[in-house]
């Protein structure tokens, strides 16, 4: 696990004018995964899953898809802390990702091997 990985997520926050968590990176790793709409200056979802002590995160800039076989564009963002998976709220004007954050779908995620 990465001392580092919470880092840029830290650089890019004013945690004195944002209400987001600031996180510690957690030593144990589970099966958390969160789905965000994050209607900030473009809406888009933010897909999180719980890996090595952070959230692992990609930005959707379509919504998820609901049925099977259908794909979406994720683009891998830096990590988050565990605590984001429970985030709800408005992050300022003029901080970084500004907007309204609601919990779209949350839960547990299995990794299947795929033959």
């Amino acid at each position: 696990m990465s001392t580092l990985s919470l880092d840029e997520y830290k650089s890019k926050r004013n945690f004195n004018k944002t209400s987001e968590p600031r996180g510690v990176q957690d030593e144990r790793s589970g099966d958390i995964y969160v789905i965000q709409k994050h209607d900030a200056s473009h809406l888009h979802y933010d897909l999180r899953l719980e890996m090595d002590g952070v959230l692992k995160s990609w930005a959707i800039p379509k919504e998820p898809p609901t049925e099977v076989g259908v794909r979406r564009l994720a683009v891998q963002v830096e990590d988050h802390p565990l605590s984001y998976a429970s985030f709800e709220g408005i992050i300022p004007e003029g901080e970084y990702g500004a907007g309204t954050v609601q919990i779209w779908d949350r839960g547990r995620y299995k990794t299947v091997d795929r033959k």
